[in-house]
């Protein structure tokens, strides 16, 4: 299993091609949208490697593989090594914002920021509703202590904002971890707010004056 395999998923419907891994437990697989998704290695299986050595006989893909690392200086191996994500003391505990920013270019237009404020990944599901549909607008992995783009729009685009749901699940790949619930905040966003100036304030996760919302407090879903 390596970077650029076909795989399906073994449990659920869907799959795409590996794009990279975690640990040694979670392979990162990209679908069809161009969306990265982190799968234990034992939930997917290689359906198909078009690569020409694929293609060749069992005995001469070994022997073929041989040569090549025996050919690889240090210098010319590929880079796998990722670090661990930099923990922080008091981030075991989830808290978790939606901040929404105006655009440097356009003061009309926004952007809007998920802000993982704790050392777990986040398994991450940004989504807005008209009436009864509801459409996924963001779906990857934020990782710990950082803040991720999940949406931009213009003052015309607010009332489509109007219903918002995130959904996360919580995880660390390269150590143990205390096991989270799986956590969903549904609220309205109050389109009238993004034509106030005096709504966008100072916080300690941007540069710039941003509307912050408050979706996960010490592991509770506010």
């Amino acid at each position: 299993m390596k970077i650029g395999d076909t795989v399906r998923f073994v449990s659920e419907v869907g799959g795409g091609k590996i794009s990279g891994f975690q640990g040694t437990t979670i392979v990162l697989v990209e679908d069809e949208d161009g969306f990265e998704i982190p799968v234990l290695r034992n939930e997917v299986v290689v359906i198909s490697d078009d690569s020409p050595q694929a293609r060749r006989p069992e005995p001469e893909r070994k022997q073929a593989a041989k040569a090549a690392q025996q050919e690889l200086e240090p210098c010319d191996k590929p880079i796998t090594f990722k670090p661990r994500a930099v923990e922080r003391a008091g981030g075991n505990l989830l808290n978790v914002y939606l901040g929404f920013v105006p655009s440097e270019q356009n003061p009309s237009e926004f952007e809007a920021y998920l802000v993982n404020d704790s050392n777990y990944y986040l398994q991450a599901l940004y989504m807005t509703a008209e009436n009864a549909s509801w459409q996924c607008r963001y779906l990857a992995t934020v990782e710990p202590n950082t803040k991720q783009r999940v949406d931009a729009f213009d003052r015309q685009e607010l009332n489509e904002r109007e219903h918002i749901c995130v959904q996360l699940m919580a995880y660390k790949t390269d150590r143990t971890f205390l096991l989270k619930p799986a956590l969903a905040v549904n609220f309205r966003l109050d389109p009238v707010k993004f034509y106030k100036p005096h709504t966008f304030q100072t916080s300690p996760f941007f540069r710039v004056p941003a509307l912050v919302k408050e979706l996960v407090r010490d592991d509770k879903a506010l």
